[in-house]
Parts: C-alpha cells; structure tokens; sequence
C-alpha cells in the first residue's frame, strides 16, 4: 500500500504557516482505558497506514484515555522515527489533578504544566511542529474560556505567551524544552474567539487572530452519520460505542439523538445508497468539501475503517444530492438572520422594487 495522492495534497492551517492533509487522525480512541478504543499492536498499525498513505496531522489531548494516548504517540515516534514530518495538535483545560483547583482551566499556571506534560508524553521538544489548544466553554464563565474566574483573553495571552512571547518556542530551555509552534483554541464561541479573546490577546501578547484554519471534528457524530444504527424511538441501537456515550450525561452527546439529527441520517442514507458508497464515506466527503474547512479529524479503531474514511477523498456528489445532504444539514436561521431574509420584511426594505441578488451560492431560507 502506498501514497493516497488526495491525502498527500496539503492546505495551510489558517495562518499559521503549517501545511496539512484533508483528514486528520484522531487520536481519542488510542488505548483501551475507557472501556473501548484500541490496542497498542493497532494503534501502531493505524499510524503507519495513515502516515505511509500521506497523511501528516494527528489529534490528541493530554486527557485523551487518561494520557495514554500521548504515550502512545510518543512511542511510536521513537520506535519508527518520522516525528519532523508530523504535525501533533493536542489538547487541555480539563483537570490533570482532581482536588487541585489550578491543575485545570486556562491560567497561565495550568498551561505550563498541561504542555509540559503533553511533551514528556509525546516524547517531543520545542523544534518540532506541535498544535496546542485550549477548549473555551462559553456558558462557564463570563469570558468564554471555559473557566469563570479567567477571562478569555487572559487564557488567550496565556497560550500566545507559550507560543513564542516566553521564550519557550525561540529559546529553548533547559527545564521545560519548549511548549507549542503555534495556539488554536476548540470549542469556543466565534463571537468570544474572534471579538474578544483573539483581539485582546493581540493588542497584549502581538498574535493575531484572524484568519484561523477550521478542522471539524466528529465529523460522523460518534458513528451515527455511519448508517450502523437503527432509530427506536429517539435511541439508537446497534453495535458501538454510541448509545453507551449517549446516555453518559456527556453535554457532547447528550443532545445528539434528535428528530432533526435523525433525519439527517435518513437523508444521508438514501444519498449513500444512491451513490454506492457507505454514508460515512459520504459524509466525510461532504465536510472535507466545506469552505474554510483545511482538515477533518476522523477517528478509525481498525485498519478497515481507516481505508474507507481515507477513500471518502476521492468520493464525487453529483451536485443534486450534494444539494440534498446541504439543505437537510442547514442549521436554522436565528434573529436577526431570519428576520430580515423573509420575504415580508425584504419587501418592506426593498419598497416592493427588484433589489441585487445575495452572493453566488448564498440561499437563505425563507
């Protein structure tokens, strides 16, 4: 097996300078200490498919599996080599240390030793390209960095500072070596990431953030969008790890089981059949497709399922159902969108007369 051409064309990452491939590797399901997820043996077969075949970006957080899969990484790494040709992204601000009440949020403290620890980990340093975000909660606390007692650009400036203002990217030193080639922040608000957070954090620590590169993650919904499970009432049934997750009280999947999530599945399902292919390899072929988006973490715990998602690269939606899987998709339209795209209200701005067209591709609901 070798090279995937489609998974070897790289995108740039927002503006950070790095190039990656369209799909990313998930990492969450490295190790098994979470009741699921893989083993060693397969986690080094999963790396060595995907990185033979192109690829260059793995996805991880220093809680992935309590840890383990950092370690994971980092073994890898010194038993094949190759670490200089891959981009690592990985993850905090849930707690490291539960009792400690700095050991978790998005304070300079916690920061320091989050990356540290990832670093030891991976087996890594500051030379080597390294992605590090913090994940914003925006109904935590007031700034929107999932910790209520810090304000999000002080979360923020806190990164930028690991980034480079430190020291600890440029010099390194010799106690810690280095945290981060470059900050990104997961699950955070738009509104506070680019109108506060990235804003301040610029006038204070010089990072700007516009600009930002987008890699969707889950983009199979934990399985659902695979076609795998059937509906019993708003449930799902069948073998995986979904309905389990579901009804862990986990706020990522709490609400994931919904009419309108079900039919998206049914939609996508009969999108599939029409084209012959599995509906996961539809649906990743759809969001790799979206704009702005430079790279797609997917998640695979067997070879089998790595080659499938890999070939969603090079799946074509005819434009009829691709149109198809976009309007079932649409997330609705909230005020003040809503309001000033109904027809009533375009013709009382517009006093009944023939205005200019929205921009290509741009079709509101109405």
């Amino acid at each position: 097996m070798k090279t995937i051409p489609s998974l070897a064309t790289y995108s740039l990452l927002g503006r950070s300078g790095l190039r990656v491939s369209p799909l990313a590797l998930g990492t969450m399901t490295f190790g098994t200490e979470w009741g699921w997820g893989s083993p060693k043996e397969t986690v080094f077969a999963l790396l060595d498919r995907y990185l033979e075949a192109g690829g260059n970006l793995l996805d991880t957080a220093d809680g992935y599996t309590n840890g383990t899969s950092e370690r994971l990484i980092g073994e890898y790494f010194a038993a094949r080599g190759g670490r200089d040709r891959s981009v690592i992204a990985t993850k905090f601000t849930f707690s490291g240390d539960p009792g400690d009440p700095n050991a978790g949020g998005n304070g300079r403290k916690n920061i320091h030793r989050a990356l540290e620890g990832s670093l030891k980990r991976l087996r890594t340093d500051y030379g080597r390209p390294l992605l590090a975000a913090c994940l914003g909660r925006p109904h935590a606390g007031r700034g929107g960095d999932g910790d209520a007692r810090r304000p999000g650009a002080r979360g923020q400036g806190a990164l930028s500072g690991a980034v480079g203002r430190a020291g600890l990217v440029s010099r390194p030193r010799a106690d810690a070596g280095g945290m981060a080639r470059v900050g990104a922040a997961g699950r955070t608000a738009a509104g506070v990431l680019a109108g506060r957070a990235q804003h301040r954090a610029r006038a204070r620590a010089g990072r700007p953030g516009a600009g930002l590169g987008i890699t969707p993650w889950s983009p199979l919904a934990s399985g659902l969008l695979s076609g795998k499970y059937t509906r019993a009432g708003m449930q799902a049934q069948g073998q995986g790890r979904l309905p389990t997750v579901a009804a862990s009280g986990h706020p990522a999947f709490e609400k994931l089981l919904t009419e309108r999530n079900w039919t998206i599945v049914d939609t996508l399902v009969r999108v599939a059949k029409e084209i012959g292919a599995p509906p996961a390899q539809v649906a990743l072929a759809w969001v790799t497709r979206r704009p702005g988006v430079a790279s797609t973490i997917m998640g695979a715990t067997r070879i089998e399922q790595l080659e499938s998602n890999l070939a969603a690269l090079d799946l074509a939606i005819p434009a009829a159902l691709l149109a198809q899987l976009d309007e079932v998709s649409s997330p609705p339209l909230v005020h003040p969108y809503h309001f000033f795209l109904t027809p009533v209200i375009r013709g009382r701005i517009s006093g009944g007369t023939t205005v200019q067209a929205e921009p290509a591709g741009y079709r509101p609901k109405t």
